[in-house]
């Protein structure tokens, strides 16, 4: 299929778990790729498995590094912020410097990548911004994830207003709303607790359709945005969550 043919796509944190899925399948529909990660060996299994697919390292918290990177791509029609950090613990488990550093990489990184591309996109009048955001926001309150849900519901409000400002030239500004996707950032999480059996447990607990996503599920959400099927959206939190949030 051909939906993504003549679009050029950004993708962060490519080079596993939702970023990754994304590259590979807004590659098979026919997209122009670009696949930056910070983690270089991830970037060159994913340039193996589709060496249609460029991939180049960055590092999402360099702003000097995001400001170079529209010379390496030139102008796209999707930027997919997609990296991000989950912070564990409620508001008293958390340092000043952990809040700094998630909201430096889950939302700063966003703001730095929508001001490097915004202006090509406006030089066509054409762009489709997707946001990593999360049910665990505005839109649902999430036990042990204070300092992570405060910066997904940045993120949401980052999304409505790129979207308010830009929605009469040819701007659309989406955010992805995922509940719990089967990842590798999830399966190290759940490690880390030192009880992965008991961890996965209570992860499924709260998935009312009984099962974790994978991430190939969402990427479909993700072709609908980049393609120009989505031409009347923006402003929107494209919830997939299993019902989480229900």
């Amino acid at each position: 299929m051909d939906r993504l043919l003549g679009k050029k796509v950004l993708i962060t944190a490519a080079g596993q778990g939702m970023g990754r899925a994304a590259a590979l399948a807004m590659a098979a529909e026919g997209a122009q790729v670009f696949a930056t990660d910070i983690n270089v060996n991830t970037l060159e299994t994913l340039a193996r498995e589709n060496n249609a697919i460029e991939t180049f390292q960055l590092d999402v918290l360099d702003p000097v590094a995001i400001a170079k990177a529209p010379e390496r791509t030139g102008i796209l029609t999707t930027l997919f912020n997609c990296a991000g950090f989950v912070h564990n613990g409620t508001i008293m488990d958390m340092s000043e410097d952990d809040w700094d550093f998630s909201f430096g990489l889950n939302v700063r990184s966003q703001f730095r990548l929508i001001r490097a591309y915004l202006p090509g996109m406006l030089e066509q009048q054409d762009g489709s911004i997707i946001n990593m955001a999360s049910v665990a926001s505005s839109i649902k309150g999430a036990p042990n994830r204070c300092l992570y849900g405060s910066t997904k519901a940045a993120i949401l409000g980052l999304t409505r207003a790129v979207a308010a400002d830009y929605v009469g030239q040819g701007i659309r500004c989406n955010a992805l709303c995922p509940g719990t996707i089967m990842t590798p950032s999830l399966e190290e999480r759940m490690r880390a607790t030192g009880n992965y059996e008991d961890a996965k447990i209570q992860f499924l607990a709260r998935q009312p359709i009984g099962r974790f996503a994978t991430a190939d599920e969402v990427a479909g959400i993700l072709i609908h945005l980049a393609s120009d099927e989505s031409k009347f959206t923006t402003g929107t939190f494209q919830i997939v969550d299993g019902g989480w949030s229900l």
